[in-house]
C-alpha cells in the first residue's frame, strides 16, 4: 500500500568524452555491462544523483592500465526506474534472499559451488568483484521472468570507501547506484552543468 514512489530519477554515467560525445549526437548507445563480477548484475550503469562521483569514478578509471577513458568526462541521464528491483524496498530485499536460497539450492543439486564475492587486489577492502552478488541477481531475474515480470532496472545503496571518522557507519564513497536493464528507460541525456553562484537581485 505504501510502496510506490516517484520513478524518475537523475544517473550520471563516468565514460571517455569522445564516446560521451557520440552518446550524446544518437551516433552511439550507452554499452550495457555484463560482467560476471557487477555487483547489480547486467545492466547500463549509472550513479543517482551523484554527479561528482561519477566524474571521481571516470578520473579514477583513465589511470588503469588500458582503459578506454582518454579523457574523463561524464554524462547525465533521465532515467525511468520503470519496474524496479529496488533493493532499498523491503519486499524486494526479501524477494532477493528467496533468490539466493534457490540458487544455493539449484547449484548444490547439481554439484557445483556458489561463486563468492572477493577483492580485486590486496588494497581493496570494498568487494568489489561481486560474483556471488550478480549471480544472485541474476537469478532474481530468472525467477521473475518464469512469474511473467521483467525488471527495467536494479537500485542498491553502495557502502564503499574509508571511514569518514574513526568508529563512523558512514564512509567516504558511500552512494546509490542503478543498473538499467531496458534502455528504454533512459528518457533523455544531457551535458551536466557546473553550479554557478548565486545571482544578485
Amino acid at each position: 500500500m505504501y510502496s510506490s514512489k516517484p520513478t524518475i530519477v537523475y544517473g550520471f554515467h563516468g565514460l571517455d568524452k569522445t564516446v560521451a560525445l557520440k552518446i550524446l549526437n544518437q551516433e552511439e548507445e550507452f554499452k550495457s555491462s555484463n560482467n560476471d563480477y557487477d555487483w547489480l548484475g547486467d545492466g547500463i550503469y549509472f550513479w543517482e544523483n551523484n554527479y561528482a562521483r561519477a566524474k571521481d569514478y571516470a578520473e579514477v578509471a583513465s589511470k588503469r592500465p588500458q582503459s578506454t577513458i582518454k579523457e574523463p568526462f561524464v554524462l547525465g541521464a533521465v532515467i525511468d526506474l520503470g519496474n524496479c528491483l529496488d533493493l532499498l524496498d523491503q519486499k524486494y530485499i526479501d524477494f532477493l534472499e528467496f533468490a539466493y536460497r534457490s540458487l544455493k539450492e539449484d547449484l548444490e543439486s547439481q554439484g557445483l559451488p556458489l561463486p563468492e564475492n572477493s577483492q580485486f587486489g590486496p588494497h581493496d577492502f570494498d568487494f568489489k568483484k561481486r560474483e556471488l552478488d550478480c549471480a544472485v541477481i541474476r537469478y532474481a531475474h530468472k525467477l521473475a521472468e518464469n512469474r511473467g515480470e521483467k525488471f527495467d532496472s536494479v537500485r542498491a545503496a553502495f557502502w564503499e570507501g574509508k571511514e569518514i571518522y574513526p568508529g563512523a557507519g558512514f564512509r567516504k564513497g558511500n552512494h546509490i547506484q542503478i543498473a538499467v536493464r531496458n534502455p528504454d528507460c533512459i528518457k533523455g541525456i544531457f551535458l551536466p552543468r557546473e553550479k554557478k553562484a548565486a545571482h544578485s537581485s
